[in-house]
């Protein structure tokens, strides 16, 4: 974010809310927020079926090490299964809720592995209050840094990798599918007793145990251990790559700060450009700012929303950031080396430079 964008902060107040109020009533009268069940239940349709046939060829490949193809393929598709899975719980697919909520845990606990009560309390966290600090459990204290302060604190090997974290960040992500499958089921097995956290815990658990057992009947160990390394490292960078360029780099908001909604939204999210091939790559994120402003807009009605945002944002002088993909990888990479680098100065720090010296 640059000067010019936290200028734009000063002053955007939450009495400032009614200049998304317009906008909200022209994406209504467009029908945009009309749900799309036909597109769903085809994608899933297509979903399935490469699955089923990805088991088949599986079993007639028997023991071959050409079993890793299978198993990047495999990432890839639970991958969109997670898009569709995140999809249901902004209530995108069904009208009713609970519809939405059942088909959500059913992909996410079930297909996915993932607990879809901790990625929902955690998400639902995220979308209040994005990049915003102490809010946004997205920019939490962790392995990345995403503010100098953070990286400060890092010590040792982790300071040596906090400085050189843009560049690790990629390869890091060959570890995210196994650390969503870990903490999500560490937060669930912690949290208090409930009919949702047995039903998941029990969904969770015969799905793992369904997948390893398939995976070592019809593998040697070798191969087979190699299977579930390779499908969850290729889960992990699509998943990773996908979220990545939505909020990375864009502006950091501090806390105690406050904005209208729109502003809020738009100032910390960062679409990616590509059209029909793109939002299907992944899974409509690629509109981001039109996500946020409207989290259960269908996917198929993202584009058509988009042309509508953008011109209200020029409009009301608010800045809308779309870039390519590779370019907007490019920023997040720059972004973190300078977070982990500015540790060092605390006054050199990029998000202390683009808010004004806050």
């Amino acid at each position: 974010m640059d000067p010019s964008t936290a200028a734009t902060m000063e002053g955007r107040a939450p009495s400032a809310a009614s200049i998304f109020t317009p906008l909200a009533k022209q994406v209504r009268d467009a029908s945009l927020l009309a749900r799309a069940k036909g597109f769903y239940f085809g994608l899933l349709g297509v979903l399935t079926g490469a699955t089923i046939a990805l088991a088949v060829g599986s079993f007639m490949l028997g023991p071959s090490w050409y079993q890793l193809l299978l198993a990047a393929a495999l990432g890839v598709l639970l991958t969109q299964f997670a898009f569709v899975s995140h999809e249901a719980s902004h209530h995108q697919v069904f009208e009713p809720g609970k519809a939405n909520d059942r088909l959500g845990r059913v992909l996410a606990n079930g297909v996915v592995g993932i607990s879809h009560s901790w990625w929902v309390t955690k998400h639902n966290r995220h979308h209040a209050n994005p990049n915003q600090l102490g809010r946004d459990p997205d920019i939490e204290f962790d392995t990345i840094s995403f503010t100098v302060e953070d990286a400060s604190k890092k010590r040792g090997f982790m300071g040596w990798f906090t400085r050189r974290q843009g560049w690790l960040f990629f390869p890091l992500l060959l570890l995210e599918g196994l650390n969503l499958h870990v903490v999500s089921l560490r937060t669930l097995i912690a949290s208090p007793r409930s009919r949702t956290r047995t039903w998941e815990l029990v969904t969770i658990a015969a799905r793992l145990s369904l997948y390893l057992a398939l995976v070592f009947w019809l593998m040697p160990v070798g191969i087979a251990a190699a299977f579930v390394g390779v499908q969850l490292a290729v889960f992990g960078v699509y998943m990773g790559a996908s979220f990545a360029p939505n909020h990375k780099g864009m502006a950091i908001i501090p806390a105690g700060t406050k904005l209208d909604f729109l502003s809020k939204q738009v100032l910390t999210s960062r679409n990616v450009s590509g059209g029909w091939f793109m939002t299907q790559l992944m899974g409509g994120l690629n509109h981001q700012i039109e996500h946020h402003l409207f989290p259960n807009m269908p996917r198929p009605q993202l584009a058509r929303a988009r042309v509508m945002v953008r011109e209200h944002c020029a409009a009301n002088g608010l800045p809308y950031i779309e870039m390519g993909l590779f370019r907007s990888y490019g920023v997040v990479i720059r972004y973190l080396n300078e977070v982990g680098l500015s540790a060092r100065d605390p006054f050199d720090c990029p998000t202390h430079r683009q808010l004004g010296g806050w």
